[in-house]
């Protein structure tokens, strides 16, 4: 019985680990999407810039332009960043599940045994 309870109390603790992996997984896709939300709107923003002939610009304009780039620089940046982090977090979370399924295949092979009735083994 106490073998049972604490089968039970893993399943609960990894049900725990995998929502907030969801969790951080739906975070991350929010973020995703915001930043690339905000690199096209400052792209689209640059390419009307740009549109303008050189000799037409104004010094503001110029400077606009220099600032965009600048923007979108640090933006892809930081998604480079975000992405990289995910694929760590990808690869932990990977580790640990090979560390829990052995704890649960350690764990569940006394429980077999026990939960086992004698009759079964001589197929009765």
């Amino acid at each position: 019985m106490p073998e049972e309870i604490e089968l039970e109390m893993a399943k609960i603790q990894r049900l725990r680990e995998v929502l907030v992996r969801r969790e951080s997984e739906l975070r991350f896709m929010m973020d995703d999407m915001q930043l690339c939300k905000d690199i096209m709107n400052l792209k689209q923003e640059l390419q009307n810039l740009v549109a303008i002939p050189e000799k037409e610009k104004t010094k503001m304009q110029k400077q606009r332009e220099d600032e965009l780039i600048q923007k979108i620089h640090k933006l892809v940046q930081k998604r480079d960043f975000l992405v990289d982090d995910a694929e760590v977090e990808r690869l932990r979370e990977q580790e640990e599940d090979k560390e829990m399924a052995e704890f649960l295949r350690i764990k569940l092979k006394p429980l077999d045994k026990v939960t086992r009735s004698p009759a079964s083994e001589f197929n009765i």
